[in-house]
């Protein structure tokens, strides 16, 4: 195996590009709605858990050294919690391997509990150059209910500090909650315009089984909004937000023109990401081959094999032409720009009206859920509104 300081000869570099993600799994607590990898400890070893997260990319930067890198994210959890020091060793050893693109963007979430002047700035310094902060909600009594540790104080300071050290922020907020009328909506979304940057992530809440607050909604005592009301938000924040110069460039995530998370594009325009830390999953192009990565989820788990092996990996999978084109689909229709045809074609090594059910691809078409727009296939914005019916008809 070659050295971090080593060039080898790069792989192409598949369309999309080719991003890190970082995952840092530790949170003060667990929020009622989450079903990510998160989970809650007493005491973190930092010194222990850089040394595992830099020798772990050792290991996926052998295999791609050379390739330019778009992006780093790290994601969580609560990667907020981690050492400035944690951040930037990982920085320094992706130079090692990979050659930075000259307008990499490498950003790191946060919660408003879990910063200071001190920390962002260390962060800042670090290398980051992108924040995203998980407010989610500007009410008090809604972000007791989503189980935040934060008040909406808190994430007022959150967002004007980051303001002030990174060139580059985003903040999420959670729709949909049980009983939001369409006015409160509107309103929250107005105030969120006020204090926002160039991008925002909107998500609907979502019941994800194994949470608290799908235990709830088994129990009778959480009643989610109706389909209707969804809907009818849906479609007030992508009118609200698109005259307000943030479009939707993916179904949740608003922008200005060229704000959008390039990390995120990498993810949806199908390219190339690895993943170390503990449940990071990765696509890897190697020798022409799609590979799909995932590593032990449980920190301690991850963290002996680390130690041990040189990394958390589970068995490698190759991704076939039929999943490949799943996946490339699900990901890339999510997307305003919709997905280039001549992706289509070659994953499965057809034309790409053959790659697909011709029948679906006219009834979607006169549906008006789907359109040809030059050379790729988009999902309308009512497409997107409905893409998981969308895909189980045209796939």
């Amino acid at each position: 195996m070659a050295g971090p300081t080593e060039a080898t000869t790069p792989a192409a570099a598949p369309d999309g590009g080719f991003a890190l993600y970082v995952h840092w799994p530790f949170c003060k607590a667990k929020c009622p709605y989450c079903d990510f990898n998160s989970h809650v400890r007493a005491g973190v070893d930092h010194a222990r858990w850089a040394r595992a997260l830099t020798r772990e990319l050792d290991h996926v930067g052998a295999l791609t050294a050379g390739r330019e890198l778009r992006s780093i994210f790290f994601g969580g959890g609560t990667p907020s919690l981690m050492e400035p020091a944690t951040v930037a060793a990982v920085v320094e050893r992706a130079t090692r391997w990979w050659r930075l693109a000259p307008d990499i963007e490498i950003t790191l979430e946060a919660n408003p509990t879990s910063v200071e002047a001190g920390k962002f700035r260390g962060f800042r310094h670090a290398g980051v150059n992108r924040v995203s902060l998980g407010v989610q909600a500007l009410d008090d009594a809604d972000l007791r209910f989503l189980g935040r540790e934060h008040d909406l104080a808190q994430a007022l300071r959150a967002l004007e500090l980051a303001g002030t050290v990174f060139p580059r922020h985003s903040f999420d907020l959670i729709y949909a909650r049980p009983g939001q009328t369409l006015a409160a909506w509107e309103a929250e979304l107005r105030r969120a315009l006020r204090l926002a940057g160039d991008h925002l992530s909107l998500y609907q809440l979502t019941i994800e089984p194994g949470t608290r607050f799908h235990a709830l909604v088994r129990e009778g005592r959480l009643h989610p909004l109706d389909e209707d009301r969804q809907g009818e938000l849906y479609e007030a924040t992508q009118a609200i937000l698109t005259e307000a110069g943030l479009p939707a460039y993916e179904i949740s995530n608003h922008a200005r023109p060229g704000q959008e998370s390039r990390h995120n594009l990498v993810y949806w325009r199908y390219g190339d990401y690895a993943g170390i830390g503990p449940g990071a999953h990765g696509r890897l192009t190697l020798e022409g081959v799609k590979l799909a990565t995932r590593t032990l989820r449980m920190p301690e788990r991850w963290l002996a094999q680390v130690e041990a092996r040189g990394h958390g990996e589970e068995p490698r999978e190759t991704v076939p032409p039929v999943a490949q084109l799943t996946e490339l689909l699900m990901m890339g229709l999510r997307l305003a720009e919709g997905v280039p045809t001549a992706r289509i074609a070659a994953v499965t090594g057809r034309p790409w009206r053959e790659s697909l059910d011709a029948a679906a691809l006219e009834r979607l078409g006169a549906l008006g859920l789907l359109a040809v727009e030059g050379d790729r296939l988009v999902a309308t914005p009512a497409g997107r509104q409905r893409l998981d019916a969308v895909l189980r008809r045209l796939l």
